[in-house]
């Protein structure tokens, strides 16, 4: 079933909205300055957006604080730890090389927005910047900043992210193992899939590449 009441356009978007503030267009700027890079250094985990010919895609990136880094103010550097294999991100940087990460600090409720564009690099220099524990990626994904800038705090109050009073209870959370397991339409129980996973994040986790 369709969506009704479709916006038809930008004019029709801006009459349902009041117009931003002054200072909110004024935050954007085009490099990564020091609160930036205190932002990003201290931040373990990051979203990265990309679009390809399948689509958009959203994927998340985690490490210890700094583990994206910051080459100077106007470039940084994610390296490519252990994942699904997929390659979702890389080929669609290859197809478009725009890109856009949302970082998080835990206990932070503003989060930082930068926007601009990749390259998959084997560059040594750029692998040894992002290496872990002196592992060496095998690619980085470069970024040359276009846009970065704070972003507010009101998804996470809303959301109470940061706070474990409004988590949901340890055994009313969604199932990881269970929810794979319907997706590919296995036979086992979701205790055995979770045994399985767990496996491989034990003995990937740190593994580059992926």
């Amino acid at each position: 079933m369709p969506f009704d009441d479709a916006v038809p356009d930008v004019e029709g978007l801006r009459e349902l909205y009041r117009q931003p503030h002054p200072l909110v267009l004024r935050k954007q700027i085009d490099h990564v300055d020091e609160a930036a890079r205190a932002f990003v250094e201290a931040s373990p985990f990051v979203v990265v957006a990309t679009t390809g010919p399948a689509g958009t895609d959203a994927s998340p990136r985690g490490g210890a604080p700094g583990f994206v880094a910051v080459l100077d103010e106007h470039r940084l550097a994610i390296g490519d730890l252990a994942g699904n294999n997929r390659l979702d991100t890389h080929t669609n940087l290859l197809a478009d090389p725009r890109i856009g990460l949302i970082f998080l600090v835990p206990g932070v409720d503003e989060t930082l927005r930068v926007n601009g564009r990749a390259t998959l690099t084997t560059s040594p220099a750029v692998r040894d910047a992002v290496a872990v524990d002196g592992r060496r990626p095998p690619l980085a994904i470069g970024i040359d900043v276009e846009e970065c800038f704070i972003h507010c705090a009101k998804a996470f109050r809303r959301s109470g992210l940061w706070d474990p009073s409004t988590w949901t209870a340890p055994e009313d959370r969604p199932s990881g193992a269970r929810a794979l397991r319907d997706h590919i339409g296995l036979d086992v129980e979701p205790d055995v899939v979770a045994a399985d996973l767990e496996a491989g994040y034990q003995t990937t986790m740190w593994e580059p590449g992926g």
